[in-house]
């Protein structure tokens, strides 16, 4: 999917450490709105669905634990504090690295994750995006969200650490299409 943007790479006006031109490859808010509308929004919409998911999970996980606690006599309680996140880190490495590279609740709000350096989604960036979202989150929400109502593209402070993008998934199916990318 990303062949055209790697290929890119040695562009003339590519950072000072490989990086694409932003500009060069990601559709620009003032000609491609829709792109861009109502983002926040549908952010919003997606942490809420995400968020009740996650809380189901560790309600899930932690009632297993327990019931394993009295099983092993206490072994299974403590195991508790180490299984929920990585069910947690799990469900984001199963969504976010999936061929749609959106969460169940993003999905459903119609955004997607796309990186804008010009290099798919690895493993890392996708257990790093979620792990800087949570700890902006707790941190600093505020300031977390104030970045997405500065930037151009909407991008909140961990989207811009780990070099992704949020935009709504159908116009930008188009937008690959027109520029040659397959989604």
């Amino acid at each position: 999917m990303y062949h055209f943007l790697a290929a890119r790479m040695d562009a003339p006006n590519a950072g000072a450490l490989g990086e694409v031109s932003v500009s060069q490859h990601l559709p620009d808010p003032g000609s491609h709105p829709e792109l861009f509308d109502s983002l926040l929004r549908r952010r919003v919409g997606a942490y809420i669905i995400d968020a009740a998911i996650i809380v189901g999970m560790a309600v899930g996980v932690s009632l297993v634990g327990m019931i394993a606690g009295f099983l092993t006599f206490g072994i299974g309680w403590l195991a508790i504090p180490f299984v929920v996140p990585f069910a947690v880190l799990a469900y984001y490495a199963a969504t976010l690295g999936s061929p749609s590279r959106a969460t169940v609740g993003m999905r459903a709000m119609d955004i997607v994750l796309t990186p804008t350096r010009g290099q798919p989604l690895d493993g890392w960036r996708i257990l790093i995006h979620p792990l800087l979202f949570w700890a902006s989150f707790w941190i600093s929400w505020p300031v977390s969200i104030l970045f997405a109502f500065f930037t151009p593209r909407r991008q909140m402070l961990h989207d811009l650490i780990c070099g992704t993008l949020m935009v709504r998934r159908s116009p930008m199916e188009r937008h690959w299409r027109t520029v040659g990318v397959g989604a």
